[in-house]
C-alpha cells in the first residue's frame, strides 16, 4: 500500500513537472515560430524545427539552464541550421530565382499598424528572398544577431566559430540584405490604395492604368512549383509594360482576388471557388509597385486555408 501511494505521488510530481515545463516553453513558441520562419523560409519545416526544440528541451536538464529564452533561441536556431546545411546539400544547381517563400496570410480588417511591426510574423516576402540566397551559416549569424538580438558569443559555438568570425559572417550577410532588399513604403493605407488601383485595373482590361501604377523596372516572381507549364509556368518577368500583359493575361481571375495581409503588409489572395490560386505580396515604392511575388504552386498553397485566414 505504501509503495503504491509512494509511486503515485512520485508520478504526480513528475506530470506536473512536464505540465509545467510545457506551460514555460509555450510561453516562447511564438518567438521560436518567428526564428524558424526566417531561417527556413516555410512555414511547415519551421513548425517542425519549433517542435524538435521542444524535444530537445525535454531530454535536456531544464533545471540547470539559467536563460531558457537564450537557450530556446539557440537550439532551434541550430536546428534550423542543420535543415539548410542538408539542404543545400541536396541541392545540386543554386536556388531558382522564381522561388517565393511560404507567406502568411491574414484578414486584413484585422489589421492595426501599431501592432504589425510587432507580429511575428511581419516580416516581408522581399527580405525572406533575400535571405534565400545566403550561406547557411550566413543566415543564421544575421537573423539570430540583427533581427533578434542574440549575442555573437552565443552564435559563435552554433556556427563553430569564434565570436569574432561569427561578427563577420554576421556582417557579410548584412551588406548583401542591404545591397538586395528593395526599399518599400511602410504604411498600410498607402499599399491598400495602390493595390485597388491595380486590381481595378485588371479588372478593367485597362492596359495603361496598370503600367501607370507598376515602376518602370518592376520585377514579377511567380513560383507555380515544379509541376506547372506553359503560361502558368514560374518565371521572371521584368518591365511595367510586360508585366501589366502577363497581368492582363490572368485578368479573367481578378474577379475572386481580394486584399489580404501578407507577411504583415498589404497583398492580394485569390480564392476562386474550386480552390485557392495564387497569393501575392508586393513592395510598394512612391506610389507605385517595384517587385511583385506571386505563388500559385497548389501544393503550398493548400496547406494555408487561405479562405478560413480571411473570414471575420
Amino acid at each position: 500500500m505504501a509503495d503504491g501511494t509512494g509511486g503515485g505521488t512520485a508520478g504526480t510530481a513528475g506530470t506536473a513537472d512536464e505540465e509545467r515545463l510545457a506551460r514555460r516553453f509555450e510561453e516562447h513558441r511564438g518567438q521560436l515560430r518567428a526564428v524558424a520562419y526566417r531561417m527556413l523560409g516555410s512555414l511547415t519545416e519551421a513548425e517542425d524545427a519549433v517542435q524538435e526544440t521542444w524535444l530537445k528541451l525535454t531530454r535536456a536538464d531544464s533545471d540547470a539552464i539559467g536563460n531558457l529564452a537564450g537557450w530556446l533561441t539557440t537550439v532551434t536556431g541550430r536546428v534550423c541550421l542543420d535543415l539548410l546545411r542538408s539542404r543545400t546539400a541536396r541541392r545540386e544547381d543554386p536556388l531558382d530565382e522564381t522561388f517565393v517563400p511560404d507567406p502568411v496570410v491574414r484578414p486584413l480588417a484585422s489589421a492595426d499598424p501599431e501592432r504589425e511591426a510587432l507580429r511575428g510574423d511581419s516580416v516581408g516576402l522581399a527580405l525572406l528572398v533575400v535571405l534565400e540566397t545566403l550561406e547557411p551559416d550566413e543566415r543564421l549569424a544575421f537573423v539570430l544577431h540583427d533581427l533578434f538580438a542574440v549575442p555573437f558569443d552565443d552564435i559563435a559555438p552554433v556556427v563553430e566559430r569564434t565570436a569574432a568570425a561569427t561578427r563577420q559572417l554576421a556582417s557579410r550577410a548584412r551588406r548583401r540584405v542591404q545591397g538586395a532588399t528593395p526599399s518599400a513604403e511602410t504604411g498600410l493605407a498607402r499599399q491598400k490604395e495602390v493595390l485597388e488601383a491595380f486590381l481595378a485595373a485588371s479588372r478593367g482590361g485597362d492596359f495603361e492604368a496598370l503600367v501607370a501604377v507598376l515602376h518602370p523596372d518592376v520585377v514579377l516572381r511567380v513560383d507555380a512549383g515544379a509541376l506547372a507549364r506553359g503560361a502558368a509556368a514560374s518565371k521572371v518577368v521584368r518591365g511595367a509594360r510586360t508585366v501589366a500583359s502577363q497581368a492582363l493575361t490572368f485578368s479573367r481571375y481578378a474577379p475572386t482576388a481580394r486584399l489580404v495581409l501578407v507577411n504583415g503588409a498589404v497583398g492580394v489572395a485569390n480564392t476562386p471557388q474550386a480552390g485557392p490560386h495564387s497569393v501575392m505580396a508586393v513592395t510598394v515604392a512612391d506610389g507605385r509597385i517595384t517587385h511583385l511575388y506571386i505563388l500559385s504552386d497548389p501544393d503550398r498553397l493548400a496547406p494555408l486555408d487561405l479562405p478560413a485566414a480571411m473570414t471575420g
